[in-house]
């Protein structure tokens, strides 16, 4: 099999990804399970929100016309004809010149229509004097002014947030069908890859890429499958991927697609399935591989820590947030380059930058090394159309 057969634009690589993203399914959850989790269906109210006429301050339920004119020289005088209790069903009612006292939260009586502030009464026996005129609904709220029977409470494709489980729960809402979080295998290869408790001996290092891919993978709404660390043996990657299959929705494999001849990555995927890509128009990352198992997409990472996080940004960021239904949010800034940065037509190059002040500074290093990742806070996307940028060009940095 040849190294590369053919080498693809960046973006026919991450079309060519979404065509054989899977649907993960749905599944039932309880509430208290519900946070972050993306509603299969809108979710709709099934009665109205309160349900009630309901006091949002502390005073007195009123009807509006009463107060007219009302003012500290001249207030309206009302009769008290009791206090509504919190959690009471049978708040009574109200007639022309006659109010009653409901705390917040309270339930409105009949025939009020709206609450003064305790603060802009007096009391004086059972009369209430009204120091200003109330306006008709003010101070509470309509048994379906937070939603209507038949409004949509959250919409699909929405990821509930901390405040909207509470929107559930007054729903009355106990259970609910949401998007299955799709599940991504990690298949760490090489004979030189050593579990990271573990001390290196010469020629050994430890797994940094299943850690890296392990952690995008959560950030990006998927849950990951550790696979272990397998062995440059083309039966030991056929039997883990064999099992990767059976639980995984898509499989990461990292070093599979290095220079090394002994990489059998490419040729047990083409066995197991079919090959879509080998050979990506990237920098870092080339050697990229994409293909299929079944329904399962199947990438090939690059060996060296900081290439394959780059390919992960651009290539398996769209296919995760595509399985999850979970946008990741791109930040970038404008920032003027403080060295120049060569690149190739035919290429996107994917460069790291510290930035300081406004000013990014390119930070280039061998393949291998990961201290960049770490100095660095985004990125430069050169497009493949251009040959670079020169010191002092203007340019966006896309943040981590």
């Amino acid at each position: 099999m040849s190294r590369f057969i053919r080498v693809v634009p960046v973006r026919d690589a991450v079309s060519s990804l979404l065509s054989i993203a899977p649907d993960p399914g749905m599944e039932s959850i309880v509430l208290s399970e519900a946070l972050f989790r993306i509603p299969h269906a809108d979710i709709i109210a099934s009665h109205d929100i309160p349900g009630f006429a309901r006091s949002i301050v502390d005073g007195y339920a009123v009807i509006s016309t009463d107060t007219i004119g009302a003012g500290e020289s001249l207030p309206a005088m009302l009769t008290c004809t009791g206090r509504i209790e919190m959690g009471s069903s049978d708040p009574g009612s109200i007639v022309a010149g006659e109010c009653r006292y409901v705390p917040t939260g309270g339930m409105m009586p009949v025939g009020a229509d709206a609450v003064v502030m305790i603060e802009y009464t007096e009391t004086a026996g059972d009369q209430i004097l009204v120091n200003r005129p109330a306006s008709s609904g003010e101070n509470y709220v309509a048994p379906d002014e937070d939603f209507a029977t038949g409004e949509v409470i959250i919409p699909s494709g929405h990821r509930i947030l901390p405040q909207e489980t509470g929107v559930l729960a007054a729903a009355g809402i106990l259970s609910l069908s949401v998007r299955r979080i799709p599940r991504v295998a990690v298949i760490a290869t090489g004979n030189e890859i050593i579990a990271p408790q573990c001390d290196p001996l010469p020629g050994q290092v430890r797994d940094v890429n299943s850690i890296v891919c392990e952690s995008f993978i959560l950030q990006c709404g998927c849950i990951p499958v550790p696979c272990g660390i397998v062995p440059d043996e083309p039966d030991a990657l056929t039997a883990a991927i064999q099992q990767a299959v059976l639980t995984s929705d898509a499989i990461f494999i990292s070093g599979g697609s290095s220079k090394d001849e002994r990489d059998a990555t490419a040729r047990v995927i083409a066995e197991l399935g079919r090959i879509l890509v080998h050979g990506i128009a990237i920098s870092p990352g080339k050697p990229t591989i994409i293909g299929q198992i079944g329904n399962c997409p199947v990438i090939g990472l690059p060996g060296h820590p900081s290439s394959a996080f780059m390919v992960m940004r651009a290539i398996c960021g769209p296919l995760l947030s595509a399985m999850s239904g979970i946008a990741i949010p791109e930040h970038a800034c404008s920032a003027t380059l403080d060295a120049g940065i060569p690149s190739a037509k035919g290429r996107e190059d994917y460069v790291r930058v510290h930035l300081r002040d406004g000013v990014a500074s390119p930070l280039f290093s061998k393949s291998g090394l990961l201290h960049t990742l770490v100095q660095s806070d985004g990125y430069v996307r050169v497009p493949a159309e251009s040959e670079g940028f020169e010191t002092g060009a203007v340019v966006e940095v896309i943040l981590w």
